[in-house]
Formats: structure tokens, sequence, C-alpha cells
């Protein structure tokens, strides 16, 4: 049985649109009265579109950036890496 290990890797300009993305997805949901983290946390568990809303173009903005890409960017940023 051999054993696989998935490996993730974002250069530095991807981790940069991710995080403007993340941003502008923030800033539009704020502005809309949503709670944005609760938001995008739906959005990256069910991978569900409706969770961001359409205002200043914030769920096409998202749905360009693959799941994992977003989740491995998150996880780098949490432990400043």
């Amino acid at each position: 049985m051999l054993d696989k290990t998935m490996i993730f890797s974002i250069d530095d300009n991807r981790g940069d649109t991710i995080r403007t993305t993340l941003n502008t997805v923030y800033k539009a949901l704020e502005e809309k009265g949503y709670n944005p983290i609760n938001q995008i946390v739906g959005y990256i568990l069910s991978e569900d579109p409706t969770y961001i809303t359409t205002y200043n173009n914030a769920r096409n903005l998202i749905s360009r950036i693959d799941r994992d890409d977003l989740l491995e960017a998150l996880v780098k940023s949490y432990l400043n890496l």
C-alpha cells in the first residue's frame, strides 16, 4: 500500500490574489449586513455560492478561487508561514 500525501503550493502572487479577493468579499458581505466570517465559513464548508452576496461581484470573485487554494492560504496566514 502506497502512502500518498497531497502537496499544496501557492505562489506569492496567487496568495496576494486570494487575500485581495477575500478582503473584497468580506467588505461586500459587511456592507450588505451579513456576518462575513459566518458567510465565508459556510461557503468554504459547503461550497454553496449562495453564502456569498452578488453585491460588488463578490460571488463571482470568490468562485474563481479553488477551495483547496483558499484553505491553504488561510492556514498559512493563520500560522504566519
